[in-house]
């Protein structure tokens, strides 16, 4: 289950269904989109990234009604489970293969940058979080236990301080547990004055201001058919 303001996002038999929960007394199927034995969704700003039998997917959900796969961003992944995204990275725990760190700089060309296998042996579930000035990722290893690995640092990333940094994983720790570790808990993950639907999730500080609901963010990306706005990176030249 992925939460993205009233829209929920549920990996079930049938698939991605993705729920309006605008009145929680009467949710409703707004979409059914169809996976290969899907295990995990994570939801970044257009983009839903899921997890299933044939590795990392990615979804369009500009507008959730008309929320489609896009087959052409498949990476394929030999064991994908959850996942968590951090940026413009997206951590995929995979199975007996390790931990998949994957730029998703460009969404629709993902790239696996590293499998880290470590000591890793059945990477189920991943939670990636900042401790001052590193970044760690918080593995749930299955027989394995817990396992830490240390992403970003001071002394293995001098560029830590930037918007995301080139993760240097090493891992530096690990804890036995009782029985296998199969999930974790999320961290906290974001400060921002609304959810994704406009839904405000926080007090400013400013006499009479508010955040932008959900009929202006929409504004700033989509065009009045739905389809979003572009740029090109190359001006035309001077008449």
């Amino acid at each position: 289950l992925e939460l993205g303001g009233y829209y929920a996002y549920v990996i079930a038999d049938a698939g991605l269904v993705i729920l309006n929960l605008d009145n929680p007394l009467k949710p409703s199927v707004v979409k059914v989109i169809a996976l290969n034995n899907g295990h995990s969704a994570a939801l970044q700003f257009r983009y839903l990234w899921v997890t299933d039998a044939e590795g990392l997917k990615v979804i369009d959900v500009s507008v959730p009604e008309q929320a489609h796969l896009l087959p052409e961003a498949t990476l394929s992944l030999s064991h994908a489970r959850r996942l968590h995204l951090a940026r413009t990275y997206a951590y995929v725990a995979n199975g007996p293969a390790g931990l998949a760190i994957v730029d998703i700089t460009k969404p629709l060309e993902p790239r696996l940058h590293t499998l880290f296998r470590g000591n890793l042996s059945d990477a189920n579930d991943v939670a990636v979080a900042s401790t001052n000035a590193s970044l760690f990722a918080y593995v749930a290893d299955g027989a394995g236990g817990l396992k830490v690995i240390q992403l970003t640092s001071p002394s293995t990333q001098p560029n830590f301080y930037g918007f995301s940094p080139e993760p240097k994983p090493q891992l530096i720790a690990s804890y036995p547990t009782a029985s296998p570790a199969l999930a974790l808990n999320d961290p906290l993950e974001r400060d921002r004055g609304v959810d994704e639907t406009g839904g405000q999730v926080a007090v400013f500080g400013r006499i009479g201001s508010r955040p932008f609901n959900l009929e202006e963010m929409r504004k700033l990306f989509l065009k009045e058919d739905g389809t979003p706005w572009f740029v090109e990176n190359s001006p035309p030249a001077s008449p």
